[in-house]
């Protein structure tokens, strides 16, 4: 309940910084994303593609992902763990916001 609190004002953020939104390509770009991602293949980590198919269906999809995104995560794709990564709450939502669009 309290995440899916902070996934909400971290949204309406996003509606009063809409360039934030947009330009979560280049978030991804900049952060270490990069690093471990990619849009359609996987590398280190998951491609995006198939991070939005298996959470599209989950009605706090983007509250998951933004958990993920600021705290790391462990088992979620294999036995590599993601690491915590240095964005702000806003920055996270838009970059798991975008990567759910990559389905």
């Amino acid at each position: 309940m309290k995440k899916s609190f902070y996934a909400l004002l971290a949204l309406a953020g996003l509606a009063t910084n809409p360039a934030l939104a947009q330009d979560a390509e280049s978030l991804f770009q900049n952060k270490a994303c990069a690093a471990c991602h990619a849009t359609d293949v996987q590398l280190v980590g998951p491609a995006f593609t198939d991070v939005a198919k298996e959470y599209s269906d989950q009605d706090d999809a983007v509250g998951i992902l933004v958990d993920s995104i600021m705290n790391g995560s462990t088992g979620k794709w294999g036995q590599l763990p993601m690491p915590p990564n240095n964005v702000t709450e806003e920055e996270a939502t838009a970059l798991a916001e975008w990567v759910l669009e990559q389905g």
